[in-house]
Order: C-alpha cells, then structure tokens, then sequence
C-alpha cells in the first residue's frame, strides 16, 4: 500500500521516537553545558546535519527511494519531523526546568538544536516503521 499523505499516525510515530531520545539525553548536564558554550558555526552545523541525515534517512528507509511525485510531501516531512521533535525537546527541557527561554532565549534555542539533532533521528526511525 503506497500512501500519499502525513496523517496523525505519523505524527505520533514521530512524537514517539523524538520522545525515546530526548529524555535521557536532556537529563544530561553535558547537553546543558553545550548550550552555554557551543559557538554559533559549531550549532550551524549540528543543525545541518540533523538536516542530511534526516533527509538521507527518510529518502532510503521511509520512501524507500521514491520521490517522484512526492517531492513537497518528503521535504514536508522532514521539516515536520525537526519541528515535532523541537517541540518534544522544548517541553522535556521545561518540565526539568532547564529551557530558560525567558532569560537566556539563546541558551535555551542552542540546547533545543543540541539534543534535537540525536532526537529527530529517533522520531525518523521510528516513523519508518510505516513505510510510506
């Protein structure tokens, strides 16, 4: 069965995996830390790579290498499969009290990227279950 569409079953597969990664690696002082001292190229680049792996990713395992047609339905997952996974991120670091986005907006969007990167590749695998 070939499907076309993002629907919520998707999207809770991909809450699900996003959710597997980003508790524990949230609960690390290391991930903190890395928020407060990372440079902006190094987080750059930590960003571009949760990109091309989720891309690859999705491209092999969820589509199965089969794009034709489908081209805005694989970038719309990709992008939706980052922003899932920062929210997840963002809601386990406010919980533990460890996103201050209030007085440190910058600390808090750097630890959001940091733990997002290992996370989103938890919510892509998890959404692969499902082929597409």
């Amino acid at each position: 069965m070939v499907k076309k569409s993002f629907n919520f079953e998707d999207a809770s597969q991909i809450f699900v995996g996003a959710f597997a990664l980003a508790v524990p690696i949230s609960f690390s002082e290391e991930a903190w830390r890395l928020g407060e001292t990372l440079p902006f190229s190094n987080l750059i680049l930590l960003f571009s790579l949760s990109m091309v792996f989720l891309s690859l990713y999705t491209y092999e395992s969820v589509f199965l290498r089969n794009i034709s047609g489908r081209q805005f339905v694989f970038i719309f997952r990709i992008v939706v499969a980052y922003a899932i996974t920062a929210l997840v991120v963002s809601l386990v670091l406010f919980c533990i009290n460890k996103l201050p986005l209030l007085s440190e907006p910058l600390i808090a969007i750097k630890r959001i990227i940091i733990i997002s990167m290992p996370a989103s590749m938890g919510a892509i695998v998890v959404d692969s279950f499902d082929k597409e």
